[in-house]
């Protein structure tokens, strides 16, 4: 027996019995003429003490130990004279009676504290040191819990767990696929699975009307902090039910998870439309924890003579209340935040509200007192507010104020991430046209069902088609996304024709679904939520990389195993694959 108890587990209540712990060693010190250890587990930290009065050798071989060394030991629970309150431990020691080093260790490159020395990239080669940290552990046992919750509220509610397949076939739709080479089959490969999409359709023609799975994703893309190139998706679908069905059960998936993980009962989640949301925010995912809502001004600041506003398309600013007081150095500073190459602003036009009712802007020349009052009272503005204006293209500008509008709440402390604030986004446009090709895109994916009423549009306006499809946004990130899908192969035909698709193309790339349609396809619709980013939104991160056990780096490389890498020639012979 390595042990009897986990190094998390006593307390006072164990006072005078006899242990047996095992675990790593966290630190040592000597004070008194004793020695203390304190020993880890995955479960907290046990101090040890070794007093020479009782065993000197004992206490010799313990000052020998060094970081991380796998130990076991014996012996009696006592109470400590100076307690801890931090640990649940805290309380008690143990007097060792008999110790075993069960493995000797290297003094690791970086301690294994809460806050360590070590930096990302030594980190993630030693990522199996890293996991050992209290805020890594944490953060898998978080994921771990939310698996949970999920999986027991989804079985509740009759889904069934089903496995799709990891190699499929390569479709031309969405974000680069990882391919896999078929050595039975020379020439012709496999692609992983950006999502189960298909699958999971295939299976509503199967009379499972409700799936899910916690499954393996890849996208061969750009990476970023809510990206790596594998991801999991809590995936479903249903047969038999419209929109408001999936958002009612979905929405209470999500207050669920927070009334177990998290304690909080949450409110009835808000909706919104797309363009709406556009609107008001410039983000299809825009983070309402805050206000600060996007004012349009075209018709208050156009046709005074200043060339920036008359010109543009559209003119449109936010509210910043209580910020007039910001100086003209943290004015140019916002400035400057965005002309960053990666927003692309061309300037930023100012309007301070004074707390004496008069006004201070950057384009004074251009308005007159009497004009900026008018300017200021279409935002509501009182005294000691700062009104920030940009000017442009009306999609371009929307997303430049939004990063801008994002800057401001960050500065004021606006951005809680103990505050949750989610929202239902609706009614997106079913195409997006895209420029270099020359053609419009599906904005979800393929399968996406149009609003019944916007079908006849397809023919003559198909930018104007809304899709029956809805995100999941919490805090200005976007948890998950579905929609209603196309059940019928003649809509899915005309879907296709206004993708580009020939006839001949799509039967060649979809033609087992369009098949499977004409065998009787339920109305069916489904969502897949961001595993990995609803763990990050509930530990309070940022990036997803800290909620993954071995995830990539930004070049989606493994820097432990050192991975991807070349492989044998021998290996590519047999493949079939030259490298030039």
């Amino acid at each position: 027996m390595h042990r009897t108890h986990t190094c998390g587990e006593l307390t006072i209540s164990d006072l005078g019995n006899t242990v047996i712990l095992s675990g790593w060693v966290q630190k040592s010190r000597d004070l008194g003429g004793m020695t203390f250890i304190d020993v880890r587990d995955r479960y907290g930290v046990t101090q040890l003490v070794f007093d020479p009065a009782d065993d000197e050798s004992l206490r010799a071989e313990a000052r020998s130990l060094g970081r991380e060394y796998v130990i076991k030991v014996t012996g009696k629970v006592i109470e400590r004279e100076s307690k801890n309150p931090k640990i649940p431990t805290g309380e008690i020691e143990i007097k060792v009676a008999r110790l075993e080093v069960l493995n000797a260790a290297k003094l690791p490159p970086f301690t294994i504290e809460d806050d360590t020395d070590g930096g990302d990239d030594l980190r993630m080669k030693y990522r199996y040191l890293d996991l050992r940290r209290n805020p890594l552990r944490n953060n898998l046992v978080l994921r771990h819990r939310l698996a949970q919750e999920t999986r027991n509220y989804l079985d509740k509610h009759h889904f069934l767990e089903v496995e799709t397949p990891v190699l499929i076939k390569s479709t031309p739709e969405g974000a680069r696929d990882f391919v896999v080479p078929s050595r039975m089959n020379p020439g012709e490969f496999y692609a992983l699975p950006q999502s189960p999409q298909t699958f999971k359709q295939l299976l509503m023609v199967s009379g499972f009307d409700r799936y899910f799975q916690l499954v393996k994703c890849f996208r061969d893309e750009d990476l970023r902090a809510d990206r790596q190139p594998e991801f999991t998706q809590i995936d479903c679908e249903m047969a038999f039910v419209e929109q408001e069905d999936i958002l009612q059960l979905f929405e209470g998936l999500i207050k669920h998870l927070f009334k177990q993980i998290k304690h909080i009962d949450l409110d009835t989640i808000p909706r919104m439309p797309y363009d709406e949301a556009m609107r008001l925010y410039g983000s299809d995912k825009p983070d309402i924890r805050f206000g600060m809502p996007f004012v349009e001004l075209n018709t208050v600041l156009q046709g005074a003579g200043f060339p920036v506003f008359d010109k543009a398309d559209l003119v449109v600013g936010i509210n910043a209340q209580g910020c007039a007081s910001y100086t003209r150095k943290e004015l140019d500073a916002l400035t400057d935040f965005v002309k960053r190459p990666q927003i692309g602003a061309s300037g930023l036009v100012y309007l301070r509200c004074n707390a004496d009712g008069t006004f201070k802007s950057s384009v004074d020349k251009f308005y007159s007192p009497e004009q900026l009052a008018v300017w200021a009272n279409a935002f509501d503005a009182q005294p000691g507010d700062l009104l920030l204006v940009m000017a442009g293209n009306t999609d371009r500008v929307r997303k430049q104020l939004c990063e801008l509008r994002l800057e401001i709440a960050s500065q004021r402390g606006l951005r809680d991430k103990n505050t949750y604030a989610p929202l239902w986004v609706t009614d997106f446009p079913l195409l997006e046209w895209d420029d270099e090709s020359g053609r419009y895109h599906a904005m979800h994916h393929p399968f996406t069902s149009p609003k019944v009423e916007d079908i006849p549009l397809l023919e003559t306006e198909p930018g104007n088609v809304r899709a029956n499809a809805y995100d999941l946004v919490i805090n200005g990130t976007e948890i998950g996304g579905g929609s209603i899908r196309i059940h019928d192969r003649d809509l899915q035909s005309l879907m296709f024709k206004h993708l580009g698709f020939t006839a001949e193309e799509a039967q060649k790339q979809f033609g087992f679904l369009l098949d499977a349609f004409t065998y009787g396809a339920p109305p069916h619709g489904g969502i897949a939520f961001g595993f990995d980013r609803l763990v990050a939104v509930f530990a309070g991160l940022d990036s997803i990389r800290d909620v993954i056990a071995f995830p990539k780096n930004n070049a989606g490389r493994d820097v432990m195993i050192d991975s991807p890498s070349a492989i044998a020639g021998t290996q590519l012979a047999e493949l079939g694959i030259a490298l030039s």
